[in-house]
C-alpha cells in the first residue's frame, strides 16, 4: 500500500470516527458542575467504567441524546477513579445516570439501556 493511499485511509477512518467523539460528555469537574447548576442548566452526570458492558450500551444512547438536546450538559464520572465524586452523589454502581435541573436532582437510573426510557429520564430536566 502506498503512503498516499495509507494516509487517505487513516484520514477517512478518523473522519468516520469523529461523530462518535462529538458530544461525548466531558470529564467531571466540580467547579464546572457547580457553575452549570448555578446557571440553571439541565445536567446529566454519567457514571461509567471502561470495563462495564452496560455502560458501553448506554454511551451511544447518551451521545444521541446530547445531539438531540444541545442545551444538555453531560459530565462523565469514572467509576474506578472518582471515588470522592461517587460519595458526593451517593453512587454505588457504574452505569448510573443522574439528571439535574439547576441544583435539584430530578431523576436517577442505574443499568437502564432502553433509549426511550433514557430519553424520558433526561426530559425531566427540561
Amino acid at each position: 500500500m502506498s503512503s498516499n493511499v495509507l494516509c487517505k485511509a487513516i484520514l477517512f477512518a478518523a473522519v468516520v470516527a469523529m461523530p462518535s467523539l462529538v458530544n461525548a460528555g466531558e470529564p467531571f469537574d466540580a467547579k464546572a458542575f457547580q457553575a452549570s447548576q448555578a446557571a440553571g442548566k439541565s445536567v446529566l452526570v454519567d457514571v461509567t467504567a471502561p470495563w462495564c458492558p452496560t455502560c458501553k450500551q448506554q454511551k451511544p444512547i447518551v451521545q444521541a441524546i446530547e445531539k438531540e438536546r444541545p442545551d444538555l450538559v453531560v459530565y462523565d464520572v469514572d467509576f474506578d477513579t472518582a471515588k470522592d465524586v461517587l460519595r458526593q452523589f451517593r453512587v454505588t454502581q457504574q452505569s448510573t445516570l443522574i439528571v439535574f435541573k439547576g441544583q435539584k436532582e430530578v431523576a436517577r437510573s442505574t443499568g437502564e439501556t432502553d433509549p426511550g426510557s433514557l430519553r424520558s429520564l433526561v426530559a425531566k430536566a427540561f
